[in-house]
């Protein structure tokens, strides 16, 4: 998932697989909708896991249900629990987790029985700090699979249509229709490329659990651009995702044509566990996607597609070079103003009530969100004016940070070439100031 932090989940690769049942719309509705959070160009829906609500990424670049953060989460049980390894994006090792069978996942009307899970032990693979909201799990192929899927990015909304020709043709009407492969449980979509003067032939997987424009494989084909520059892509559960981000000239699907977007270039080390299909050359994610409302339809190898207000948007980055998450929450005391009904004998006597109104407050103790920074880019303007990794932030702008969610953070990082951004932070107990200025290096 990019964030300004990008968080990317691919593929993962268990060692051991097991058939699973699809997610089926209950008593005979013929859509369901469910609302989600858009957060990133991600989306998180909610969904019960044996009873249990869960907060899921909703990913079409996996086919396993992957589970983590549960330590909070002790009343979820699990049936038929065996030990295996998993593996995926980044640079570092397989990590040890468990596989789950019979489970029951629910939500919004549509449901799954006798689904399969992996579970990841590891606790310090925790996508909520990055994220700022509580996420406990990734679901992908199996939501797909047996329905036509519309996401409409603009209303914050997934309908689960029936799959069948009745509703193709409502769908024919509305949307424009690009051909699509399902490959390893995945979906493909075939685009071209305009990088240094040559158009390119490009099978992308199409990829919702991704929150950059396009990421790119460097191959014979097409190379990295000579005007780029090294930064953190995301984090896989095998470890931290590095690579580079240019621009390339175009981009075009089906009819849709995309100019100067922002692509990243993974390096070959955090790309290694992935398992690729033949041809493929990269991934179409969530800053190209939520311009359109889609339906994904595997059954009939079809994306259905229809421009939305954000289509034309220009495409940006974090300028600053600095990614922040979560560290944590700390008691933090704020000033409530009381709304009291002032009685008084006489006019005088409420006057004198209306002098010392502002003495009607008292003290409250709220936890907020620690912000810290995690990863520094190299001759970024973060680092040149002297911030570190580590650093926590103590005020943005003149404001507290925790009046931000860190969506807004990641977006103020995202603003107009020339804007100051002031941070004042708290290194090894000392207060420190500092100051630079957003600049695009591309």
């Amino acid at each position: 998932m990019k964030k300004y932090i990008v968080l990317f989940f691919g593929v993962f690769l268990p060692f051991s697989l097991l058939a699973q049942n699809d997610f089926l719309i209950e008593k005979n509705h013929k859509k369901v909708i469910i609302p989600f959070k858009l957060i990133n160009n991600l989306i998180f829906i909610p969904i019960k896991v044996n009873g249990i609500e869960l907060n899921f990424l909703l990913d079409s670049g996996v086919e396993e249900t992957i589970l983590f953060s549960m330590e909070d989460k002790q009343e979820v049980s699990f049936n038929n629990i065996e030990k295996i390894k998993l593996r995926g994006l980044g640079s570092e090792e397989e990590i040890e987790g468990l596989k789950s069978t019979n489970n029951v996942l629910e939500t919004h009307g549509i449901k799954s029985s006798n689904h399969l899970v992996y579970i990841i032990l590891d606790q310090s693979f925790n996508l909520s700090s990055h994220i700022g909201i509580p996420v406990n799990g990734i679901i992908g192929h199996k939501f797909f699979r047996n329905n036509l899927v519309e996401i409409n990015y603009h209303k914050k909304k997934v309908t689960i249509h029936l799959n069948n020709e009745e509703t193709r043709k409502k769908l024919a009407k509305k949307f424009r229709s690009v051909p699509i492969t399902i490959e390893r449980s995945k979906p493909y979509i075939y685009t071209t490329a305009v990088a240094n003067g040559n158009e390119i032939p490009a099978k992308l997987l199409i990829d919702i659990g991704n929150s950059d424009a396009f990421w790119i494989f460097e191959n014979d084909r097409i190379k990295l651009p000579s005007k780029n520059f090294p930064d953190f892509l995301g984090k896989g559960f095998s470890g931290d995702i590095e690579g580079h981000r240019a621009k390339i000239e175009k981009f075009s699907i089906g009819d849709f044509e995309f100019k100067n977007p922002i692509v990243s270039f993974p390096d070959s080390t955090s790309i290694r566990n992935v398992k690729m299909v033949p041809d493929r050359i990269g991934s179409v994610g969530g800053e190209i996607l939520k311009r359109f409302t889609l339906v994904l339809d595997y059954a009939d190898r079809k994306l259905y597609l229809k421009k939305n207000s954000k289509f034309s948007e220009p495409f940006t980055y974090n300028k600053s070079g600095i990614t922040i998450q979560h560290n944590g929450l700390q008691w933090v005391q704020e000033t409530v103003h009381l709304e009291t009904v002032q009685v008084a004998a006489s006019l005088g006597e409420l006057e004198n009530k209306e002098k010392n109104s502002s003495n009607n407050f008292r003290y409250k103790f709220s936890l907020k969100p620690v912000y810290e920074i995690v990863n520094i880019r190299k001759s970024s303007p973060a680092e040149k004016c002297g911030l570190q990794k580590g650093d926590i932030i103590i005020s943005i702008n003149g404001v507290l940070p925790y009046k931000f969610s860190l969506q807004q953070i990641n977006n103020l990082l995202k603003s107009e070439d020339d804007v100051w951004i002031n941070l004042e932070v708290e290194r090894n107990s000392l207060i420190l100031k500092f100051r630079f200025k957003l600049e695009d290096e591309l």
